[in-house]
């Protein structure tokens, strides 16, 4: 079993493999530290998080993700 990781972080680079993304992630040990959020990286390369205020940046690709 992977180890969480702690929800401080307030940048965070993501690839395909975690699209369809949301915040919080899973691997984050609070990972219901508040409700659960789908955030559109895929569309626009960043995407903030209305609730916690952490930035997401996809690196890489895509993919073929709904």
């Amino acid at each position: 079993m992977a180890e969480l990781k702690e929800n401080t972080a307030r940048y965070i680079e993501v690839t395909q493999h975690d699209l369809p993304l949301h915040c919080p992630m899973p691997d984050m040990k609070a990972w219901n530290s508040h409700p659960r959020v789908y955030l559109p990286v895929a569309k626009t390369g960043e995407a903030r998080c209305p609730y916690c205020g952490t930035q997401y940046k996809l690196i890489g690709p895509a993919g073929h993700h709904h």
